[in-house]
């Protein structure tokens, strides 16, 4: 458990800087979260090596092995959070080359749920907090709403100036990158809630309390 904290700690620095160069367009803080990706990379790597070592030597059942399954999980999620961490310091690269007075999209409010949603997540992996986990669960549509007006707001400005279609498609990814480590986080939630319950939320909307009728992911 100390050791996939560890990691969620690594991660929340790289979205947190990744956020920070995207808002002043910093290249140098891009180029950083890149570099740094490695040993984000290579952490994972060990955390689930032990596991499944674990898993080997000592054949844990019930809670011990529900609690491995889930950790081996988290670890992935988490690694794939950094990895959306350099594809928005990829796209920061490109858009930084154009000469913008400011973003025609703000990620600041989008950037900011998924920071919180990946450290609610993570606090309730900490305090094995399954209530924290579902209300991560029901934030993730807030993110995806945002995802999609963002969308919108792409095409409207392709229309206009479609000789900048280019930096508008980075644009528009790096809305669809933050959605992504919403998703992972989301993930991470559900896999706390496993740990604890036994259940496997996913896809089970009954047991999130989600509506049957919210508004579904955009795909491009």
């Amino acid at each position: 458990k100390r050791e996939i904290l560890l990691l969620g700690g690594m991660v929340e620095v790289s979205v947190r800087d990744v956020m920070d160069s995207l808002e002043n367009l910093d290249t140098e803080i891009a180029k950083k979260i890149i570099d740094g990706d490695r040993l984000i990379d290579e952490k994972e790597v060990e955390i689930e090596e032990e596991c499944l070592k674990i898993i080997a030597l000592h054949q844990p059942v019930a809670v011990d092995l529900r609690f491995l399954t889930a950790v081996i999980k988290i670890n992935s999620d988490l690694e794939r959070v950094a990895d959306e961490a350099v594809n928005i310091a990829e796209r920061v690269i490109a858009i930084s080359k154009e000469s913008f007075d400011r973003l025609p999209i703000s990620f600041a409010n989008m950037g900011k749920k998924a920071r919180e949603m990946l450290k609610m997540s993570l606090d309730a992996l900490v305090n094995l907090d399954s209530d924290l986990a579902y209300k991560v669960c029901l934030l993730d549509d807030d993110v995806d709403v945002i995802n999609n007006s963002n969308y919108l707001q792409v095409k409207k400005a392709v229309e206009q100036n479609p000789s900048r279609a280019g930096v508008f498609l980075d644009l528009l990814l790096v809305s669809r990158h933050l959605e992504r480590i919403a998703d992972h986080a989301t993930n991470v939630a559900e896999e706390v809630i496993y740990m604890i319950e036994g259940e496997i939320p996913r896809h089970n909307r009954t047991i999130l309390g989600v509506p049957n009728n919210s508004l579904g992911r955009l795909c491009f």
